[in-house]
């Protein structure tokens, strides 16, 4: 060092100790920070701000910092989990309150947020936002058009990079700590960083840098010898020359019947982008006239908490005064879209002409939730799961875009549908027909190069039927055949589903017709805009953990056939009803949600397997099924799988 400075160069940099630690490289750049200036102990969180383990570390991450203040800097990062449908807009929501405010407005945000886990809608987000000094309205924009999806998505990058699928994931200097770890843990990690950091520190190393040091000698992910687990699937693209199935099933049309192009499009009448695009359909009617049919299907989003009953009244107004009195209604609500309460969606019905008392029974009654339902989970199954989402002839256009964006693709369906009528296609029959073998379900192309960013050279071949790795529990309800069943189909199910109950029929007649050669799993999959799904889920697990299979089928049974009145007073009624069932228990094991963290893994098994799902779906022998299909759909899949086994011999327990 002495001979540098007399050649006048900065001194070598010091070496850090050798600690025999191995670290994972975790960046802390842009991200929001709090605790020690200049830190001994970074710890870097992914987090989600509606998953409860998050929420239960926090009295842990606030103890480390008041007991190391010199010492630990808390570090955010956000890891939305896909079946949490509120973390993703509460991710937008703070990472606009941290850009307008920094470091302190972000932590108060993330604080009230974690307070108020239950109540994440739109319009609270922005409330909290306000209550920290942000602007609200900037707030709702985020939400609404993904400013920030980028952000989230690069950080979402990072953790599948990490192996962190789940939440909450800690780095301590690059250590990881999975889940909601009790503080002592915590404090054994950081006192054993701080006296390898101390040590440093008496080496020369200044501590300003430290954090940067280890992270230049850190691996890039875990190494291989690590324990196997299925990587994230790599990001794609959405097919864009795919053809996809997708009915009108007497949904509100503009245009005739045997209009040479139809546009169906899933929308929701609270959603600003579909407000806007509302001028360029006028404008495609102008344009094409007779030749394009428009097709109205429902999406209500569930952070728009007035979407729902507006497409309830909307619906009983199509009921009552058919497609023009529906689609000036729809204006109407585009109009009004801020103001959706009962009244307003009310009043609008009558300036229509409809009975405002039968659109008032519909709001009461739930009459249209069955086919509203249908509509989203037709939306999801096709990958349609944002808002507007428009199948032009089959051909998926995504969002408020503009009129060209339309016409290129109207302009090739009218020549593809013209080419079908010269080839004898009459045109009554004509959109079935060009839709005949569209897919049912998301068609990709490409895809980014993890963490990267750049898409691959050649398009992947897209896979007719992939097989999703996800991993039979030892202790799950199960009906049919044993473990050696040589096919085991898992079960997805949320027990206010209206179309988990359909299928119940079909999945008798599966056991009837297949016996031992089938293994019926239940998993539970509840979702978060069935309000009382996971209570009912709860009580489910503990019924099986009580009495076993049978217990748990009459049970499962009984919630199905009163699912339009499961209060927790209710489920504990059903269970009383189950023979040997202690329904004392059931009713301790919803208070206090002690099987909660069985329910959250069967939700988390879906998503570390990289599928996208709703209810019911139906993995069998790793294959998915999607929605109440009739037996002959789940005959030909498992009869697929029987075949190679059948023929070879051989007994698949289906399970790791």
């Amino acid at each position: 060092a002495r001979r540098a400075a007399a050649r006048n160069e900065p001194p070598p940099a010091a070496e850090l100790p050798e600690d025999g630690v191995e670290r994972l490289r975790v960046s802390t750049d842009g991200a929001p920070r709090r605790g020690a200036e200049r830190p001994l102990v970074t710890v870097v969180t992914f987090s989600d701000f509606q998953c409860p383990f998050c929420g239960r570390a926090q009295a842990t991450l606030e103890r480390l910092l008041r007991e190391y203040p010199d010492d630990v800097q808390l570090v955010f990062r956000h890891n939305p989990l896909a079946f949490h449908q509120q973390a993703g807009p509460a991710a937008r929501a703070a990472i606009e309150v941290y850009e307008q405010g920094g470091d302190a407005m972000f932590w108060r945000f993330h604080d009230l947020l974690f307070e108020n886990q239950r109540a994440l809608t739109t319009e609270d987000l922005a409330r909290y936002a306000a209550q920290v000094g942000a602007d609200p309205t900037a707030v709702r924009r985020a939400i609404e058009d993904g400013a920030h999806d980028e952000t989230i998505d690069a950080d979402q990058a990072a953790a599948a990079r990490l192996d962190a699928r789940g939440t909450p994931a800690f780095f301590l200097n690059g250590r990881k700590l999975m889940g909601a770890q009790p503080y002592e843990r915590f404090r054994e990690l950081v006192d054993e960083e701080l006296g390898h950091a101390r040590a440093a520190l008496r080496s020369g190393v200044p501590r300003t840098d430290y954090y940067a040091r280890l992270m230049e000698d850190a691996l890039d992910r875990p190494p291989a010898d690590a324990p196997a687990r299925r990587p994230r699937r790599a990001r794609r693209r959405p097919d864009p020359d795919a053809v996809y199935r997708v009915p009108v099933d007497g949904r509100p049309q503009r245009g005739p019947d045997d209009a040479l192009v139809t546009i169906v499009m899933f929308t929701e009448f609270q959603c600003p982008f579909c407000s806007r695009v509302q001028p360029t359909l006028d404008q495609i009617v102008q344009r094409y006239g007779t030749d394009v049919r428009i097709v109205h299907r429902h999406n209500p989003l569930p952070f728009h908490d007035n979407a729902m009953p507006a497409a309830h009244a909307a619906s009983e107004v199509h009921r009552q005064l058919g497609d023009h009195a529906f689609f000036a209604y729809a204006e109407l609500l585009y109009q009004n879209q801020r103001s959706l309460d009962r009244a307003t969606l009310v009043r609008l019905a009558g300036q229509v002409g409809a009975n405002t008392r039968q659109v008032e029974r519909a709001l009461d009654t739930d009459r249209f939730g069955d086919e509203i339902q249908a509509d989203r989970q037709l939306a999801r199954s096709l990958g349609a799961s944002g808002t507007p989402s428009f199948f032009i002839n089959g051909v998926n256009v995504r969002g408020a875009q503009p009129f060209p964006a339309f016409e290129r693709v109207i302009d090739a369906q009218l020549a593809r549908a013209q080419e079908a009528v010269r080839q004898g296609t009459s045109r009554d029959d004509l959109y079935e027909a060009l839709i005949e073998d569209g897919a049912t379900s998301p068609r990709f192309v490409g895809g980014d190069q993890e963490g990267g960013g750049a898409e691959a050279e050649a398009p992947s071949r897209p896979a007719e039927a992939p097989v999703y790795e996800i991993e039979v529990p030892r202790r799950a309800p199960t009906r049919g055949g044993g473990r050696s069943a040589p096919v085991t189909v898992q079960i997805f199910s949320d027990f206010q589903c209206p179309f988990c109950n359909r299928v119940r029929p079909t999945l008798d007649r599966i056991v009837d017709h297949y016996g031992d050669r089938v293994r019926l799993v239940f998993r539970n999959y509840p979702l978060p805009f069935h309000q009382n799904a996971m209570p009912a889920a709860e009580a489910a697990r503990e019924v099986f953990l009580q009495r076993g299979n049978r217990a748990f089928w009459e049970f499962h049974d009984l919630l199905f056939d009163h699912q339009r009145a499961l209060t927790e007073d209710r489920i504990v009624e059903l269970a009383d009803r189950v023979r040997g069932v202690n329904a004392r228990r059931v009713r301790r094991a919803l208070n206090d949600h002690r099987h909660r963290d069985d329910i959250q893994r069967d939700m988390q098994a879906v998503q570390d397997a990289g599928a996208r799902i709703g209810t019911p779906s139906f993995f069998v022998n790793g294959r998915l099924v999607q929605g109440a299909q009739p037996f002959p759909v789940f005959q030909t899949a498992i009869d697929a799988a029987l075949s190679p086994d059948e023929e070879d011999g051989e007994r698949d327990a289906g399970e790791d």
